[in-house]
């Protein structure tokens, strides 16, 4: 296997994992990694009206568009910085360029531009599955990373179902 092969086959294990091992409002959003690699992810939620906030069931809550920046923020962590052993969002603000308004699938892309030995810094944005409509929101976030020997990735993949 060369290099190429190697980095490919770590990105998609990170991505398993990550969608193996969501918890919460995450896991309720059904997001689906469609691009994993060193310089950024793409991932998918699937429209869902229950994330709505209008009697049609077509305006998305922005605290949606928020938690799902910050979990695709953390998964470009994982797949730009080795041996993450913690990480914490530290800062996380979104600038919403219109109305969250469709019953489109969201996407997102994010990529985390710059590391030093403590700090991660992203970049994001949001917008419909819908062609010729502009983007919905961006979003930037500073994370603490704290590295290890054992990175956090390692210690999820070991871990068995409901642990």
């Amino acid at each position: 296997m060369d290099q190429n092969d190697s980095t490919k086959a770590r990105m998609a294990q990170i991505a398993s994992v990550w969608n193996a091992r969501a918890l919460g409002l995450i896991s309720e959003m059904d997001l689906k990694v469609e691009k994993a690699e060193a310089g950024g992810v793409e991932v998918r939620m699937p429209f869902n009206p229950d994330f709505c906030v209008d009697d049609e069931g077509t305006m998305l809550h922005g605290g949606i568009l928020t938690a799902l920046l910050d979990s695709a923020f953390g998964l470009a962590n994982f797949l730009a910085i080795d041996n993450v052993a913690t990480m914490a969002t530290v800062d996380l603000r979104v600038e919403y360029l219109r109305p969250a308004q469709s019953r489109a699938d969201v996407i997102v892309s994010a990529e985390c531009y710059r590391q030093t030995r403590h700090v991660a810094f992203n970049s994001g944005r949001v917008w419909f599955d819908t062609p010729g409509l502009p983007e919905v929101a961006r979003g930037f976030a500073s994370f603490s990373i704290i590295r290890g020997e054992t990175s956090m990735l390692d210690k999820l993949n070991t871990m068995g179902p409901g642990s």
